[in-house]
């Protein structure tokens, strides 16, 4: 399988720790096209963004990302054709599979984003194993969105707060937050999207509310450390205000 070269090395005399976002948040696309570049079928440009998946990580653990997530599998790619779909989950588990020993040795904690419930039962056992093998890691923390869908998101949350007793008088956007999937974990900074396509696609839509976004043509399986260092090197030109003003000097 051909591969673009990923040989750019992290400069650490240009490294600038104050421009590295605290999250960073990825949509991966350009799997299937990646492939029909290559003249490979369109599961072996997800088998390429996959394996792309752990050099990133590291790309982003060695510039000091405390947490990354990344946009595997969507609630509305169900619809994809099934065998693209099963294709998709046995990715899935061998990378559960394989990779969670490497990123245990490496003090990488897993999170899951996303609903269960049509999950295959082997896939959701191995993700759970995975999630109690990594919990007590303390290095960057690895949010994989599987199965997630924002808007899904926020419905659960508002059905979570009903269903513990919350008067509507009482919901406040933070109240709403701690019912989300994961409320431990910070907003992102940056949420990057590869493909060339320039839409968030249902991503984080709560979450994202304040990020920074950038987009690149890049296709996913040739995104590689010097693509990392020209978002981090646009994310740093960025004044983020939140809705506000910046004060005078």
């Amino acid at each position: 399988m051909g591969r673009a070269s990923t040989s750019a090395a992290v400069d650490q005399d240009d490294w600038r720790p104050s421009s590295v976002p605290q999250h960073v948040a990825i949509i991966m696309d350009g799997n299937g096209r990646w492939a029909q570049q290559h003249g490979l079928p369109r599961l072996e440009g997800h088998r390429a963004g996959t394996e792309n998946i752990r050099r990133i990580l590291k790309a982003f653990a060695v510039r000091r990302a405390q947490y990354v997530t990344l946009y595997a599998f969507s609630t509305e790619n169900w619809g994809r054709p099934k065998n693209e779909v099963s294709g998709l989950i046995e990715i899935l588990s061998q990378m559960v599979e394989v990779e969670v020993p490497q990123l245990h040795e490496q003090n990488v904690r897993l999170q899951h984003l996303g609903r269960r419930e049509h999950l295959p039962p082997g896939l959701a056992e191995a993700i759970d194993r995975a999630l109690e093998l990594t919990a007590n890691n303390s290095g960057v923390t690895l949010c994989v969105a599987f199965d997630y869908g924002g808007r899904a998101e926020i419905v659960d949350a508002m059905r979570q707060a009903m269903a513990d007793g919350v008067s509507p008088e009482l919901a406040t956007e933070e109240l709403i937050r701690l019912h989300m999937y994961l409320p431990d974990v910070p907003d992102p900074d940056l949420v990057i999207r590869t493909g060339g396509e320039r839409r968030l696609s249902n991503f984080l839509l709560w979450q994202a509310a304040y990020s920074e976004l950038y987009f690149t043509d890049c296709l996913w399986p040739d995104f590689d450390d010097a693509e990392v260092e020209r978002a981090l090197n646009d994310y740093s030109r960025r004044q983020r205000r939140f809705g506000k003003l910046l004060s005078e000097a």
